[in-house]
């Protein structure tokens, strides 16, 4: 009997199962499953081993205990056979590296992977080039190259591509990079971190300066105030999520292979730090599947079972090593030099619940530490015995156990694995413990985690009206005085749980991980800047390898992913003189409290909508800018100031929206062109009534719920049968 639910099929079905010349499945979840395991355990080399691996394999997967990562899901057993995950490729400061490193991207991003970069080679913006007597355009500019090179890639037909572009401090051209994302309608496929030196630390606890070095020839270019460039990090971070931080001095404390590279980047959302040519194949176990009851309503770790499952998920990943084959032959060779797997989990949460454990507690991190030591221990055990059997990795320099793997284990985002297995997010808390459901009549039914209402039954507060009551308090219990204090504690939710604790989480997690964490530093919509900068401060120095914060609400401009409006949140400054903030302050009409910038691809051209509203929340101004090539300017400008003019005199927005769709229907274009400017403009203009934003962060792919989870976009579902599609950003 499958154990798949019927949303997680959906999500098979869509992207992941095999399909024919019509674009329909043509293979089972079951026969998925088969694929996959087949194709992993044939590439073992003893020949009596492989049946037997084939069935465990199976049983691992199918029972949902453990799931790899997309790319294998999706390419093991079939042509393409491109496994992996997780890339970084090197940016040399020459006019061919950085081109031939274009072209890798684009074949990576067409087998399912995503790319990391370190752009810190490259010369600043001005600097001479001395083959041509030119001037350098600096770093921020090839990352718009390698950004429109993604854009014309679709991978495998499922996602787009993702990039981390890194910097370092002491780049010369760092300010420009920390604002390079401020305008999030630029280089939009493009995560960014700041790669952070000790020195670097040491100058903002001490209040000094540091150095500016033009990494072409090693000279200090320049001296800033580290506290200031401090300041001017957490700003952007709490103005929109970026840039994270990629604390690269501890990374490569942890370098087993130091004679070969220094760490410069990592993957997209941070949890592999790769050297040049590097991959790692990821996989993860559902720790929520290794609970079992030990009683009336009482549930323990079954050590035995999750010690099997590391084994055979160790064993599966190395072999994926072997199977697997890459678009590029550096790609190849540094894969079997390193061997590197990265063995996660998912589920963690779910877990903690099970045993009536709260997320944001001692016995919380305590048992963070218990969990990841125990696979540490079982998964080194498990590759010890291959090195025995194979011999140990390649690059092997003598540093650390002699086993078949440089690194085992990492915490990677199971964004979509997680919607297949139906349980928690890595290592973060439960979004939410209420989800709607739009059903076919247009109302809203409320779905609630089951093991929240199994409890809140067993224990007797559970009434039929407390679904709406926890959706009324976003989605937690915490509050609600009807449950029991207790189980507010035991049901989290991400905002529920303080930054500190977040760190922390993440901290426990990273002592025990030889790769890194990738998790979100979740914090709720009225955090200042100086919360952002203590969190910072926490997890390097609790040893972390990188930090990703995300405030709520603060990525409400995203094209068509629209948030509440109203009162716009203040930055609180710190005491010392912060660097001036060239991104600049919207120039925002007069009585208007907020606005929000949509990207328009529509048949003319390209344009801007902005969209600002007065102190009530109703939609106020429209400004339409049109790229310089839009090849009908006039008509696009007049759209938007002859829709304002509608509304400052008072218009109801059902007339003006209405105005916008009939020009579209009258201009002949309905049904053939999704992204005419009238009606983009229509549809944002819909998602108002009464102040209010319909939609909070729209999933592209079916108009659900969109979450900022483990670093990156996820579909929480709510779109039009009210479950996850499948879409993730990473």
């Amino acid at each position: 009997m499958s154990l798949l639910s019927e949303n997680a099929v959906k999500v098979l079905e869509k992207r992941y199962l095999a399909k024919d010349e019509r674009g329909n499945p043509a293979e089972t979840p079951d026969q998925m499953f088969r694929r996959i395991a087949n194709a992993i355990a044939d590439s073992n080399t003893q020949v009596s081993e492989r049946e037997f691996l084939a069935e465990e394999y199976y049983r691992l997967m199918s029972s949902l205990d453990f799931l790899p990562n997309s790319p294998t899901i999706m390419n093991a057993g079939r042509p393409l056979g491109q496994l992996s995950a997780c890339f970084v490729l090197p940016v040399g400061d020459s006019m061919p590296e950085i081109f031939d490193t274009v072209k890798a991207t684009a074949l990576i991003h067409q087998t399912g992977g995503g790319t990391g970069f370190s752009f810190s080679r490259l010369r600043p913006k001005g600097a001479v080039v001395r083959s041509t007597g030119g001037q350098a355009s600096g770093p921020v500019s090839f990352m718009k190259v390698i950004n429109a090179s993604t854009d014309a890639i679709k991978q495998g037909g499922t996602r787009r591509g993702a990039n981390m572009g890194i910097l370092r401090i002491d780049h010369p051209d760092i300010l420009e990079f920390i604002d390079c994302k401020m305008d999030l309608t630029q280089v939009t496929n493009f995560n960014i971190s700041v790669a952070i030196t000790d020195v670097f630390m040491k100058a903002v606890k001490e209040d000094g300066e540091y150095d500016l070095i033009a990494p072409h020839n090693g000279e200090v270019v320049g001296r800033l105030r580290a506290r200031d460039v401090f300041d001017k990090i957490a700003h952007n971070a709490w103005a929109n999520g970026e840039p994270g931080l990629f604390f690269i001095d501890t990374a490569n404390r942890a370098n087993p292979t130091p004679s070969r590279w220094t760490y410069e980047a990592t993957n997209p959302c941070g949890e592999q730090v790769l050297g040049p040519y590097e991959s790692c194949n990821l996989g993860s176990i559902n720790l929520e599947r290794h609970v079992r009851s030990s009683g009336e309503g009482t549930s323990e770790v079954d050590w035995e079972k999750l010690a099997h499952s590391v084994y055979l998920a160790v064993r599966f990943l190395d072999n994926v090593v072997d199977a697997n084959r890459f678009p590029i032959p550096e790609l190849a060779e540094v894969n079997q030099g390193t061997r590197r797997i990265g063995l996660g989990i998912m589920g963690f949460a779910r877990m903690l619940m099970r045993l009536g454990i709260s997320y944001d507690s001692e016995s919380g991190l305590d048992t963070a530490e218990e969990i990841m030591s125990f696979i540490k221990q079982n998964a080194i055990s498990a590759s010890k015995e291959l090195s025995g059997k194979f011999g140990v990795y390649p690059y092997f320099e003598g540093i650390g156990n002699s086993v078949r793997n440089s690194h085992l284990l990492t915490i990677a985002p199971t964004g979509t694995i997680s919607m297949i297995a139906d349980t928690s997010s890595g290592c973060e808390p439960e979004f939410s413990i209420i989800w709607y459901k739009n059903v076919m009549d247009g109302t809203h039914l409320p779905y609630t985690l089951d093991m929240f209402e199994e409890v809140a039954r067993r224990e007797g507060f559970w009434t039929e009206d407390l679904p709406s009551r926890i959706v009324d308090n976003h989605g937690s219990c915490r509050g609600l005085s009807e449950v029991p204090e207790k189980w507010q504690k035991v049901f989290a939710t991400a905002h529920d749980i303080a930054p500190e604790w977040h760190v922390r989480m993440q901290a426990a997690f990273q002592k025990h991980i030889d790769a890194a964490v990738s998790k979100t530093i979740n914090m709720p919509e009225t955090a200042t800047i100086e919360d952002v900068k203590n969190a910072y401060l926490l997890s390097y120095d609790l040893g972390c390898k990188g930090i990703t914060v995300y405030r709520n609400g603060s990525r409400n401009n995203q094209v068509l992913n629209l948030g509440k409006s109203g009162e716009k949140a203040t930055p609180v400054e710190s005491s010392s003189n912060p660097l001036p903030l060239s991104w600049g302050e919207r120039q925002l009409p007069p009585d208007s409290s907020d606005g929000y910038r949509c990207k328009v691809n529509g048949r003319s051209g390209k344009s801007y909508v902005h969209l600002y509203f007065n102190e009530d929340g109703r939609p106020l101004e429209i400004f339409v800018t049109p790229s310089p090539d839009h090849r009908e300017r006039e008509s696009a400008i007049l759209f938007g100031r002859l829709g304002s003019l509608a509304l400052q005199y008072g218009a109801p927005i059902e007339k003006v929206v209405g105005q916008f769709v009939k020009a579209h229907e009258e201009a002949g274009t309905i049904g053939s062109d999704p992204y005419s400017l009238a009606k983009a403009i229509g549809q944002i203009l819909s998602r108002f009534k009464d102040g209010v934003v319909n939609d909070v962060m729209s999933c592209p792919s079916c108009s659900g719920r969109i979450a900022f989870i483990e670093g990156c976009l996820k579909c929480m579902g709510g779109g039009k049968d009210g479950a996850p599609c499948g879409f993730s950003k990473c």
